[in-house]
C-alpha cells in the first residue's frame, strides 16, 4: 500500500485513474526514448543528456527510474511489456466506451505491441527505447 490515499470517486474511479496513470508513464517513456535516440544519433552522449535534462521541466520520476537501466542495457521486467500492452488495450477499450481520443496512447500501444512481436514481451517497459533504436540503428548505452 502507498503512503497515502485518496479517494477518487464513485466506484470505477480509481480504475480510470489506474488507466491514466498508464496512459502517463507509457507516453513518458516513449517521448524519453524518442530523446535519448535522437541524441545518439546526433553523436552527442545520451547519458550527459539525460545527466543535463533530469533536473529541469522535462526531467521525470520515469526519466530517473528507467535511464540508468537502459544505460546499463537493464531490460529486466518491473512492469513487463506485455502487462503494459494489457493496460493500454484496457484504455483503448475504455475510450472507445466513453468517445474519448487517445491517439499518442495508441500509437506508442502500436510500439509495444512491435516489440512483443520482436520477442521483448517479458522486457521491461523502459525497453521501449529498442523500438527506436531498431528504426535510428543506434543503441543507447553507457559509453
Amino acid at each position: 500500500m502507498g503512503a497515502s490515499a485518496i479517494l477518487i470517486g464513485e466506484i470505477g474511479s480509481g480504475n480510470i485513474a489506474k488507466l491514466a496513470n498508464q496512459i502517463m508513464v507509457a507516453l513518458h517513456l516513449a517521448a524519453m526514448s524518442e530523446a535519448m535516440v535522437f541524441a545518439e544519433k546526433a553523436g552527442v552522449d545520451s547519458e550527459k543528456v539525460f545527466r543535463a535534462i533530469r533536473g529541469g521541466l522535462a526531467g521525470s520520476t520515469v526519466l530517473d527510474a528507467k535511464m540508468p537501466l537502459i544505460l546499463e542495457r537493464n531490460f529486466k521486467p518491473g512492469g513487463p511489456i506485455r502487462m503494459h500492452t494489457k493496460d493500454l488495450l484496457n484504455v483503448r477499450d475504455t475510450a472507445l466506451a466513453i468517445d474519448a481520443p487517445i491517439p499518442l496512447t495508441t500509437q506508442v500501444m502500436e510500439f509495444m505491441k512491435a516489440l512483443k512481436a520482436d520477442g521483448k514481451q517479458e522486457h521491461d517497459h523502459g525497453g521501449i527505447i529498442q523500438y527506436w533504436e531498431k528504426l535510428a540503428h543506434v543503441e543507447v548505452k553507457r559509453k
